[in-house]
């Protein structure tokens, strides 16, 4: 990497543990508007993405792991795994050009999901709302490293407070993450560029992620998530162009 790619890794790899640890996702969302511009292909950055946000969901998990309410993730945890691991599978085999292109197209919809419809939007946890969301959330990971909008809807839905809601999407993510990082592995995903890069980002993971913690009850929430939305709808628009 360049001097000017390493600051602009370290830089985008502290705003998504930032992202991360003040909503409770948007890791891979926000990271992957850069990444598939300075890893050599689209696979690799989806390798970066999983492994970086796994620092930030480990130490969210061990702050906060009394919260968690595993009966209620564990069967779209599985469902997540399942999908993601076909996904990954077709990835090596797509273009960086044509995932380049949804990537742009999902990163667009999440966005205006999250600004106009999702509080109108009730979700029941059923088991149903389990297997599609997680069917859902699973290929856009193994695809993009983007889990997240689809299993936020769920999270929110059958939690009561921010922190088991924090709690129960950073196990999620973590466990789906260490999952996708095997699957990528075999596909030929994990190489010495994505080590390296890895090195370069984990300071800005810990700071990021520090740095998050002190906000995350300080700012109001409401503004940040449109700031963030807006930021992801835009940049949906550049991976388009």
């Amino acid at each position: 990497m360049t001097v000017g790619s390493i600051i602009v890794l370290v830089l985008f790899v502290f705003g998504a543990a930032f992202v991360q640890r003040t909503i409770g996702f948007g890791f891979g969302i926000f990271i992957m508007t850069m990444l598939p511009y300075l890893m050599p292909s689209y696979g690799e950055a989806t390798m970066l993405s999983g492994l970086l946000a796994m620092v930030t969901s480990l130490i969210i998990c061990i702050k906060l792991g009394r919260y968690i309410p595993w009966r209620k993730m564990i069967g779209m945890l599985l469902v997540f795994i399942v999908t993601s691991y076909v996904a990954i599978q077709f990835v090596s085999q797509l273009s960086n050009a044509i995932l380049q292109r949804f990537l742009g197209v999902m990163l667009i919809l999440s966005a205006l999901y999250f600004i106009f419809f999702s509080h109108r939007v009730n979700i029941r946890p059923t088991p149903m709302t389990q297997l599609s969301l997680g069917t859902l959330s699973g290929f856009m990971g193994g695809f993009f490293g983007m889990q997240g909008p689809p299993a936020v809807i769920y999270f929110l839905a059958v939690t009561d407070n921010k922190y088991a809601y924090t709690a129960m999407a950073q196990t999620y993510f973590l466990l789906g993450n260490v999952m996708m990082t095997l699957f990528r592995a075999q596909t030929g995903c994990f190489t010495t560029e994505v080590v390296h890069a890895w090195c370069i980002g984990l300071p800005a993971v810990l700071l990021g992620t520090w740095v998050g913690g002190l906000v995350f009850n300080k700012i109001p929430m409401a503004l940040l998530r449109k700031i963030v939305y807006l930021y992801i709808a835009f940049s949906g628009l550049l991976a388009l162009l």
